[in-house]
């Protein structure tokens, strides 16, 4: 059985694990602004196995709105193009030589408003997560208490620190949600 402190400890990790894949996720929607990690979930046919763009090339910015792709291997411009412009991302990457460009179309209104309505949900979906984690903290501090392995006063203490350390995780995420909304109606 767990004590309360590994039980603290533990939740604060998840959670803290929680934040991590929601900062993953918002770095996947797309601003107006030109961002590498755009690409990340491209996938590339490499001699029969499907690869991320950013292992068979080279992925950086040119400017605040193009990302330029530089392949490591001659024949690999095609098909990375391809995977590009065939992604559900709605980018139309160009070839100049052996550098792929992929410049960001300008947002309309009416993409940002859908962009800001998934940042929001992906917020909600990531506190409803840290919000999972105190609910199995607190059932697990209450188990010790039922089995005479801690006090009620533990569990009061217990619960008050589990809230706390809930209540700056879900902070963080409204903050983090809050800058992307920025980030997407800024441009």
């Amino acid at each position: 059985m767990a004590t309360i402190a590994e039980i603290k400890k533990t939740t604060e990790s998840k959670m803290d694990q929680s934040i991590a894949a929601f900062k993953n996720n918002l770095t996947k929607i797309r601003t107006g602004r030109a961002n590498p990690a755009l690409l990340d979930t491209v996938q590339v046919d490499y001699y029969g196995s499907l690869l991320p763009i950013s292992q068979v090339a080279n992925v950086s910015l040119l400017d605040a709105r193009t990302i330029s792709v530089q392949p490591w291997e001659k024949g690999m411009g095609a098909k990375i193009e391809k995977a590009i412009r065939e992604s559900d991302l709605g980018l139309n990457p160009a070839s100049m030589g052996d550098l792929i460009r992929v410049p960001m179309p300008p947002m309309s209104e009416e993409r940002r408003k859908e962009m800001t309505k998934l940042v929001r949900q992906e917020g909600e979906s990531a506190k409803v997560a840290i919000r999972n984690l105190r609910r199995d903290a607190n059932e697990h501090v209450k188990r010790l208490v039922k089995d005479k392995l801690a006090s009620e006063d533990d569990q009061k203490r217990a619960e008050a620190d589990i809230q706390k350390v809930t209540d700056r995780h879900i902070a963080e995420i409204d903050s983090m949600v809050a800058t992307k909304e920025q980030e997407i109606l800024a441009v």
